[in-house]
């Protein structure tokens, strides 16, 4: 019994000190709940149209990619969206935030976490370095400074490098591709409104090969306290997309294999075998 109670009191020891070492008042105050502003588009660059309207600085072969995904866009198919398949969003279009996200700030990690596909970035802020041998990922690695700008005592912006991604993935729902050699990067510079604290915005740059040029743009939050609602977003229950080869089809209605687009041909079936057993569409597969 002595024993319980001195590792309860240990226990609670440990984490009183980690508490008390980390000191809120050093931090900003981004509690709550982080969501589009009203009437704000899913598309990368919020300040222009989206789809064509965004005039990504793209390559001349990455803007012939993108221009071959739309056309195959607007006959019904996906063309370079990878998400349909249901992976996650990745690193830059993350921060699109088609669900609401929630940001906690700890001591040596902030966490920001994407309801939508419960998407979760860890940017470390102890000081670490970049891995020389790590697993890319979606999220990619990500590593934060935090930033007191006016000298008042309080740290007020946090900047973020992140590397170490993983394809496939897409600027937005447009198809606007990133270079299928994985070495994106993406900075940020995320920071309150002075004069409206409940407004959060996040200057990103993107250095990307499938660029001719960094993409800068610049990502504006909206603070929900009262009546946070969060949902559960499981984007494989009732997808009816169906991948096979490079090719996208469709489960029907009717549960059968359908066509995405017109025109298309049937998926290659040379794995079925069909073998007649005597009747009239009587087929043992």
């Amino acid at each position: 019994m002595r024993g319980s109670i001195a590792a309860i009191t240990l226990a609670t020891a440990l984490f009183t000190s980690g508490a008390q070492a980390h000191d809120e008042s050093k931090y900003p105050d981004w509690s709550g709940q982080w969501k589009r502003p009203p009437g704000i588009a899913n598309q990368f660059d919020t300040s222009k149209p989206p789809r064509e309207g965004q005039k990504p600085p793209l390559t001349t072969e990455y803007q012939a990619i993108w221009e071959a995904n739309l056309k195959d866009q607007a006959a019904g198919g996906q063309g370079s969206d990878p998400t349909y398949i249901c992976i996650p969003d990745g690193m830059p279009r993350a921060m699109n935030v088609i669900f609401p996200m929630e940001i906690v700030i700890m001591p040596k990690t902030t966490y920001i976490m994407i309801e939508y596909l419960s998407m979760l970035r860890r940017v470390y802020t102890d000081g670490r370095s970049f891995p020389e041998d790590f697993e890319p990922s979606f999220m990619g690695y990500s590593i934060g400074k935090w930033v007191d700008t006016d000298n008042d005592g309080r740290y007020d912006v946090l900047e973020i490098e992140t590397r170490l991604l993983k394809n496939p993935r897409a600027f937005d729902a447009s198809g606007i591709p990133l270079h299928e050699d994985g070495k994106t990067v993406v900075r940020e510079r995320i920071y309150q409104d002075k004069s409206d604290p409940n407004v959060l915005y996040d200057e990103i740059t993107t250095i990307d090969s499938a660029l001719a040029q960094p993409w800068v743009v610049t990502k504006k939050y909206i603070r929900e306290t009262r009546s946070l609602i969060w949902f559960e977003s499981i984007c494989a229950e009732g997808n009816q997309h169906v991948r096979i080869g490079n090719e996208n089809y469709m489960v029907g209605a009717d549960g059968l294999l359908m066509p995405a687009k017109k025109n298309q041909l049937p998926p290659d079936l040379r794995h079925f075998k069909e073998e007649a057993t005597g009747g009239a569409g009587d087929v043992k597969r």
